[in-house]
């Protein structure tokens, strides 16, 4: 079995499993979904993939070849680039400004999954933060695969349905793994490898569960 093929096996499949059945994402599809949740989730998003740029940036400086360097400084890049672009469209589809975006700010799951990224790749090896930023890769190519499948009824899900799943978003998932099924693992340093990627796919679902119940802070 590959490293991604383990790394699946063990922490992402069955998560994967409930994000698909997770009513948020079914409300997608069929149409039911509230539209503040969503908006919920776009806001949030916004922040998060600003943080997530800079946990590939930081992954880029750990790459051990050059190809990789190139490869997830590119990302980073194109992570700012859809947060621009593709928020853009949406937010005003949904009645809402960047001026809200900053006004609302982040949410406690949004900070956390930020803060967990930021730790390992800061911290963790190379290998490590491979293994933790690889969840968002590919559970958002794997759930756009599946929202293709059923579509929507209402424009803005389709908007954002055909966005993450495209062939180019595909390509680019392709690449991350083939890098992850490279990487030269130590037996420790491969235990701490599948806690990260376990850890950053039950995010995917607390972020898509977060959205549905418009989680804020308590106090």
């Amino acid at each position: 079995m590959t490293f991604s093929g383990e790394l699946w096996a063990r922490g992402g499949a069955g998560v994967y499993d409930e994000i698909v059945r997770h009513p948020f994402i079914t409300g997608l599809t069929d149409g039911t979904l509230d539209h503040d949740a969503f908006r919920y989730f776009i806001v949030q998003d916004s922040h998060y993939l600003r943080a997530y740029s800079r946990a590939l940036s930081l992954v880029a400086a750990r790459a051990t070849d050059e190809d990789a360097v190139s490869m997830f400084a590119l990302h980073a890049a194109n992570a700012i680039a859809v947060e621009r672009e593709l928020h853009s469209s949406l937010l005003g589809s949904l009645g809402l400004t960047t001026a809200d975006v900053e006004a609302t700010g982040s949410k406690p799951t949004t900070t956390a999954y930020m803060s967990y990224l930021t730790a390992v790749c800061a911290t963790g090896t190379y290998a490590e933060a491979v293994a933790a930023v690889l969840p968002c890769y590919w559970i958002y190519r794997d759930v756009g695969r599946e929202l293709l499948k059923r579509s929507s009824p209402d424009p803005v899900y389709r908007e954002w349905i055909e966005t993450y799943g495209s062939d180019e978003f595909d390509a680019v998932v392709e690449s991350v793994l083939a890098v992850t099924d490279a990487l030269d693992v130590g037996a420790s340093e491969r235990e701490r490898c599948h806690q990260h990627f376990a850890t950053t796919c039950r995010y995917e679902w607390m972020f898509w569960d977060a959205a549905y119940t418009k989680l804020d802070w308590p106090v």
